[in-house]
């Protein structure tokens, strides 16, 4: 169950927001071999002169931060890195406008499912790939 922040500057319309979001949950599915159902996203919007970022940025930059269960292979990071460039560059977002963190804490950290450790629950997917 990835918890998926988008942040972009304020102007984008309501079909491009879905976009970005059916981007990158493609991504997580395809990369993470999540299951399809499993979404948790949002996007968060900043005024231009509340969000800098890098000089050489357009204003189509979009930080994407994924919160994930820890145990994700190198490889399977990479895959998911680069499907989200691929994705975002079907809307015409440049590469370099995307900028990716991962956060993994441990699944004993994660209260799911009504309040259960993630940890002693049958995910039903697998988190080690």
């Amino acid at each position: 169950m990835p918890l998926v922040r988008l942040e972009v500057r304020q102007g984008r319309s309501a079909t491009q927001k879905q976009a970005l979001l059916d981007a990158a949950h493609a991504a997580l599915v395809e990369a993470l071999g999540i299951p399809d159902h499993d979404r948790m996203q949002r996007i968060v919007e900043h005024a231009r002169e509340a969000f800098e970022v890098p000089p050489s940025s357009s204003d189509d930059f979009v930080l994407v931060e994924v919160t994930m269960f820890a145990g994700r292979s190198r490889q399977a990071k990479r895959r998911l890195y680069q499907a989200l460039v691929r994705n975002f560059g079907e809307l015409g977002i440049a590469s370099a406008d995307v900028f990716v963190v991962l956060h993994e804490p441990p699944m004993e950290n994660w209260g799911i499912r009504g309040g259960q450790m993630a940890s002693e629950v049958d995910l039903g997917f697998e988190v080690q790939v």
